[in-house]
């Protein structure tokens, strides 16, 4: 059964690597470029292997037919494990792309690039994007889309149903496991369906707006399918800095702002639902925090530079206009929030000084809305959090009393309560520990905090040496592969993966 439905993703994968063999066709043609032998090869592979399993799959279901044996579905535990192979195993056949056509040398390098790619991290090796075939760069977005809302999902979308007896809701929550992620109907394929069509719409809107300003198709599609995903992959080396267009700065903003809301409130919008869009607690919390942000760097471009004790490099600032700082700001502020990473025309946050890190580090953790693309431990656990501590202290005043933690008007289990507790703890230790095994690779301390939280919260730039001027090719293999597992465990929510690691998961008992 479980070999027969890795099978179907594999083929998924093949069928999406076959559309970017196309556009390298389309380019040979016309420009003579020469990665889309190698595309095709990597799609030949893929489809390949897996036809094998699909094969192997339905050979078992037939035997257990036979055998009058009933072949039963997928369990709670078979979908942490089918959902975490999932991921690895597209990152395994994502990677052959960049081997076959020269792109990337190492494995080690390609594994980290499509890890990335992905799980939407955006954090990439690449030193000549500009230089790379326009195949290739493609498959590099179409990775980071088809990872935005998750791979599990687009299966529910548009394939059949598994089995009649598999846990398909199993699956969503292994995969889209945070706070606030709702069931738009009672079917699990059918909710899928709903929220990637409203994907698609977004994306081709977003194209089309990019195309209608300095980016050309190519490109607008490319930047479209990153945006929308939160993954940060551009098609050149500068990323939206490359057109210098304050209009697809602030576009961009927009967007990438449109790709951090739950999107199931999109459903019910749409819907004619405005009321439950608007009354959402946490698309308020996360709009308020985002305007204080702005705020606050907007103010630091006047402050920092006339402080004598915080070490700037002038020429990194923008304007002295507040209509340059103010963009800057929001893009800066946009494109972390929402874990897109993207860089504008003003974006090196490492020059800036010492005042901006912290607020930086803190947007970096925070991310967005639960049910969104983007990465981070989600704007509602921060607010269940401290809502729980509000209680805590007016339960000490007042013992006698009975207070519930409420969102949305509606009261948080102590089941739930628990979980996000647990989460943010979990968050914390593998941070301090992915901090310790990065400074053990051979990163310093402020780019192994930075490198950690840029992984984990699934970010994409770092700091200084691998900051968003630079890239991270200059880090150790060793630091590559703790960042690609801090990378899926941040896109699966820790849970999913923590899980197969613990014996008593294994435990047939």
């Amino acid at each position: 059964m479980k070999a027969r439905i890795y099978g179907i993703f594999i083929l998924l994968e093949a069928l999406f690597m076959m559309i970017a063999s196309m556009v390298a066709l389309y380019y040979n043609i016309h420009a003579g470029e020469q990665d889309v032998v190698s595309l095709l090869a990597a799609t030949m592979i893929t489809a390949i292997f897996g036809f094998i399993l699909l094969s192997a799959g339905r050979e078992k279901v037939k035997r257990n037919d036979a055998d009058n044996r009933d072949p039963g579905g997928l369990t709670m535990k078979d979908s942490f494990v089918l959902v975490t192979m999932t991921w690895v195993l597209f990152c395994v056949f994502g990677m052959l792309p960049f081997i076959f056509s020269g792109s990337i040398e190492t494995i080690t390098d390609a594994f980290f690039e499509t890890m990335s790619g992905f799980t939407t991290t955006g954090s990439t090796i690449m030193e000549n994007i500009d230089a790379q075939p326009h195949g290739i760069l493609f498959w590099r977005s179409m990775m980071q889309w088809l990872g935005g809302l998750g791979i599990i999902v687009l299966f529910l979308a548009i394939l059949p149903a598994l089995n009649k007896k598999s846990n398909k809701t199993s699956l969503y929550a292994a995969e889209m496991s945070g706070l606030g992620v709702k069931k738009l109907h009672p079917k699990m394929a059918v909710t899928a369906r709903h929220l990637y069509i409203i994907y698609i719409h977004l994306t081709v809107a977003c194209a089309l707006v990019y195309w209608a300003g300095p980016m050309n198709l190519y490109d607008a599609v490319c930047h479209a399918l990153t945006t929308l995903s939160s993954g940060g992959f551009s098609t050149h080396q500068a990323s939206i800095g490359y057109y210098n267009s304050s209009y697809l700065e602030y576009f961009c903003s927009f967007f990438m702002m449109v790709a951090g809301v739950n999107f199931s409130l999109y459903y019910f919008l749409f819907r004619g639902d405005v009321k439950y869009f608007a009354k959402n607690e946490e698309l308020r919390w996360w709009l308020i925090f985002m305007v204080i942000c702005v705020a606050i760097v907007t103010s630091l471009y006047y402050v920092a530079p006339k402080l004598d004790t915080v070490l700037t490099v002038a020429d990194s600032y923008p304007e002295n206009t507040f209509e340059a700082r103010f963009r800057t700001a929001l893009f800066h502020v946009t494109t972390l929030i929402t874990s897109t990473g993207f860089q504008g025309s003003c974006y090196d946050y490492s020059l800036w000084g010492g005042l901006f890190l912290f607020p930086t580090l803190l947007i970096m953790i925070s991310g967005s809305c639960a049910g969104s693309t983007s990465g981070g431990v989600k704007i509602i656990r921060l607010m269940v959090c401290l809502k729980s501590l509000r209680i805590t202290i007016r339960q000490i005043l007042h013992p006698n009393a009975v207070f519930t933690v409420k969102v949305s008007k509606e009261v948080v289990s102590n089941d739930i309560l628990l979980k996000t507790l647990n989460f943010l703890f979990l968050y914390v230790i593998i941070f301090i520990v992915g901090v310790m095994f990065l400074a053990i690779s051979g990163c310093n301390l402020e780019e192994s905090v930075f490198n950690a939280i840029t992984a984990l919260s699934n970010m994409g730039p770092g700091y200084a040496s691998t900051g968003p001027a630079s890239t991270f090719a200059g880090l150790t293999d060793a630091a590559k592969w703790v960042m690609s597992f801090l990378m899926l465990l941040g896109r699966l929510e820790i849970y999913t993966v923590l899980l197969l690691f613990m014996p008593s998961f294994w435990n047939k008992k």
